[in-house]
């Protein structure tokens, strides 16, 4: 633990909590990343069950995993930034570690189906696979409820 009070007085966190400027602007684009990351995933997800059929589904696919996955890139590092500023604590919160854990899941959730046989088909012209569609649903529960145990962290 002690390496986490460490982290509680770098610079980085020294600077959030002197400047409530500094902090909004970190905390929003947290917040900016997680509506990329999670408008991302909910489109490709229901794409992969057969939702906005007009949409070509590889191309599709394609764009919303990559904006997910730099929106999931920016929410890290601005999540880590926001966690600097009370390490211990955040460590102690029981709703930040699910969410922690739930981050984790839909990770390698995503990368599982990335790099599985049945992404590979379905971005040269296949039709998405149960394994991809059970694979969405999953995603669609893993990062809805990483949503819900990031907003429950305020209030425990």
């Amino acid at each position: 633990m002690e390496w986490l009070a460490a982290l509680g007085e770098t610079s980085v966190a020294r600077a959030l909590i002197r400047s409530p400027t500094l902090y909004i602007f970190a905390n929003a684009g947290h917040i900016l990343s997680l509506a990329m990351l999670i408008g991302a995933s909910v489109f490709l997800d229901l794409r992969l069950l057969g939702r906005f059929k007009s949409l070509p589904l590889a191309e599709t696919a394609e764009l919303f995993s990559r904006i997910a996955a730099v929106a999931l890139v920016c929410a890290v590092l601005t999540g880590a930034i926001l966690f600097s500023v009370r390490p211990v604590e955040y460590a102690g919160n029981t709703a930040f570690l699910i969410k922690l854990l739930l981050v984790g899941l839909g990770t390698a959730n995503a990368v599982s189906l990335h790099l599985s046989r049945d992404w590979a088909e379905m971005i040269v012209g296949k039709q998405a696979s149960l394994r991809l569609k059970l694979g969405a649903v999953f995603s669609l529960t893993i990062w809805l409820s990483a949503v819900l145990a990031g907003r429950w962290i305020g209030f425990l």
